[in-house]
């Protein structure tokens, strides 16, 4: 009964079925995703599209984006969740611990992840895998 951290290499009904299910609980705003959308997320050279398991049954997602600055290579951790019936299991660490694996093996200097004020539980375990506040604001522009 422990969780699996795998890499998505391809799209099928079946995980855009699981991915749509997961994503409201990330974000009431959040789109239906299609399947050329999920398409455009694993077929990207920047992100990684990870996902938890249990007993055969997907119960998580994050992705991994990498990307090339100036400043050197970073990575940003993005739509993290896991289903709320599989909350405090472990997904949520697999699946983190694992990005931060892929993204040392891709030499990336830092990696940051955003979470809101409410999600007390993912700041625990953000913190207690390193992760450290900073401050700084995160500004958004809406196009």
């Amino acid at each position: 009964m422990s969780v699996e951290v795998s890499v998505v290499t391809e799209v099928t009904d079946e995980l855009v079925g699981h991915l749509n299910r997961l994503l409201p609980q990330l974000s009431s705003s959040a789109s239906v995703l299609t399947n050329e959308a999920v398409r455009d997320v694993v077929e990207s050279d920047a992100s990684t599209l990870l996902v938890a398991t249990r007993d055969g049954a997907l119960i998580g997602m994050l992705t991994l984006v990498v990307f090339a600055i100036p400043s050197g290579r970073r990575a940003w951790i993005e739509d993290v969740v896991v289903d709320e019936s599989a909350r405090g299991t472990g997904a949520g660490e697999a699946l983190t611990r694992a990005a931060i694996d892929l993204a040392r093996r891709r030499s990336v200097r830092s990696v940051d992840l955003t979470s809101r004020a409410a999600r007390v539980e993912a700041h625990a375990l953000y913190q207690k895998l390193g992760f450290v506040t900073r401050e700084t604001n995160v500004y958004r522009f809406t196009l």
